[in-house]
């Protein structure tokens, strides 16, 4: 029995003897402990502090627990440079949170800081109890037996690590994207999740309206057979390498680089590794496409029932020269994602769909404004979506916004237009009252894990082919590369001693 179900049984129990205190059994404009998700926020960077607002907010939703390898620095980066300390000024009301910050803060004494502060301040009974504080995270799960469910907000190699170790401890999980950065590890948390029927979610699900729309189209016939999916971001917007820094600086006061290493072999500690620079190196992140087309193209598969994986994968990636003596060399890059990537990944023939090519562009790099748009004197923007059939194209914004079908003319002349294709879609439920609400529940959310296992896979197939640089040929059900056996060495990843899956 988990904590949510003994505490309301013990609460009903007592109600039949006695008077129960409200703090209890709950009341009006009062939540019962019982309805309360408990978390775990593992990660304390500027994703989790961006997204803690949201979270302190939810009146399901408590604290109780937060982790970092980083006690505190100043050193994070950001797409602004108070973006995040403006949005905690105003969940806190208090304008002066933060101005002693020489820089972007971040690490598990900022995050503390914040969630004490706001329960202090909008507890009706007094004070909170602050939140405990850790290190690492597998202290965490032994010394912390009051969890309902882990939100692991750390860089992506750690993200398979921590949830299973969480599932293992029978709690639930809730991760950023993605849920793992190798297609075994991938497997494994799917796989677990799938035995032990927690609770998972992938926090890249949005319901996304727009998409049932197009799927309507889809079906009904209005580009003919999905031959095409394109989907184009300009991400980067982190610093990109070509190799691994030199030097060796020390490593800061307060950070714990053996635990944010993990799984991943010793190496000396470097600062272009850390603090949101991560997501562009091979062994700690997943590049654009984890980092935005889980996002476009997760609740898109959902709406399409697209879940059969993919079969074959090729890219192409920048490449780039130094001189060297005064010659002009290339730069072997094997270590980091490359400026831009074209990605193409072939599927098989689905339940409801024929077989089909996804292709993705990052880096400025994006299709070429098709000949429907042409005609209108219209290009294609920096973010985008296409789906192509061989009778028509459909165009939406990155993640799906105001599609339609073109040329204009197509889609004014399209039966189902005046009802249909221009009504506004309505705003779909955030991501979090979803998995908050599936754990209070017991109920499975849309987003996850075990639906989030074709768009894993793609992802991390199509990112293996940006390394190999040649089309690979894939077998899903045996888990390997039959035509490279090079490739294969990156559906997993070598282990540090202790940290084997």
């Amino acid at each position: 029995m988990n904590r949510r179900d003994f505490i309301s049984k013990a609460a009903a129990t007592a109600a039949t003897i006695s008077i129960v205190p409200r703090h209890v059994l709950g009341g009006p404009g009062h939540i019962a402990p019982s309805d309360k998700v408990t978390i775990a926020h593992i990660g304390c960077g500027t994703q989790g502090l961006r997204e803690i607002p949201g979270l302190l907010k939810n009146p399901y939703a408590q604290v109780v627990s937060v982790c970092d390898p980083n006690k505190f620095s100043t050193d994070y980066l950001d797409w602004s440079p108070h973006g995040i300390r403006n949005s905690i000024r105003k969940l806190l009301d208090d304008q002066s949170w933060g101005a002693d910050h020489k820089g972007i803060a971040g690490g598990r004494d900022v995050l503390k800081d914040v969630v004490d502060k706001y329960y202090a301040k909008n507890q009706s009974s007094g004070p909170a109890k602050g939140c405990s504080s850790y290190e690492d995270f597998r202290e965490l799960f032994e010394k912390e037996n009051d969890i309902d469910v882990v939100k692991i907000m750390t860089p992506d190699h750690l993200h398979a690590t921590i949830g299973i170790a969480a599932m293992k401890k029978g709690i639930h999980v809730v991760t950023h994207k993605p849920i793992a950065n190798r297609i075994r590890e991938g497997r494994l948390i799917i796989d677990m999740a799938r035995q032990t029927k927690l609770i998972t979610h992938l926090l890249a699900w949005d319901e996304k309206p727009e998409y049932d729309l197009i799927a309507r189209w889809i079906k009904e016939g209005v580009i003919g057979n999905l031959k095409e999916i394109h989907n184009w971001s300009f991400r980067p917007v982190w610093p990109q390498y070509t190799s691994n820094p030199e030097g060796t600086p020390p490593v800061p006061e307060g950070f714990n680089w053996d635990l944010w290493l993990g799984p991943v072999p010793d190496r000396p500690y470097h600062p272009n590794y850390t603090h949101n620079v991560f997501r562009g190196w091979y062994d700690f992140g997943a590049g654009s496409f984890a980092d935005m087309g889980h996002y476009s193209l997760f609740p898109l598969f959902v709406a399409l029932g697209i879940d059969r994986p993919p079969v074959s994968a090729k890219a192409y990636g920048t490449t780039t020269r130094t001189a060297i003596n005064g010659v002009c060399r290339p730069v072997k890059n094997d270590v980091a994602f490359p400026y831009s990537a074209l990605i193409k990944v072939q599927f098989p023939e689905q339940e409801n769909l024929p077989a089909f090519s996804l292709h993705w562009y990052d880096g400025g790099m994006k299709p070429f404004a098709p000949e429907e748009l042409e005609v209108d004197g219209k290009d294609v923007a920096s973010e985008g979506l296409m789906l192509v059939g061989d009778k028509g194209k459909i165009l939406a914004g990155f993640q799906g916004a105001n599609p339609r079908i073109i040329p204009e003319a197509k889609m004014n002349a399209y039966s189902g237009n005046k009802e249909v294709a221009q009504k506004k879609a309505p705003t779909g439920r955030s991501s979090g009252a979803n998995w908050i609400d599936g754990i209070r529940n017991n109920e499975h959310p849309p987003g996850s894990f075990i639906q989030a296992e074709t768009i894993t896979e793609t992802i991390n197939l199509g990112n293996i082919a940006l390394r190999v640089r040649q089309k690979i040929e894939y077998d899903s059900e045996n888990m390997r590369i039959t035509n490279n056996e090079r490739a294969n060495e990156f559906i997993t990843r070598e282990y540090r001693k202790g940290w084997e899956l």
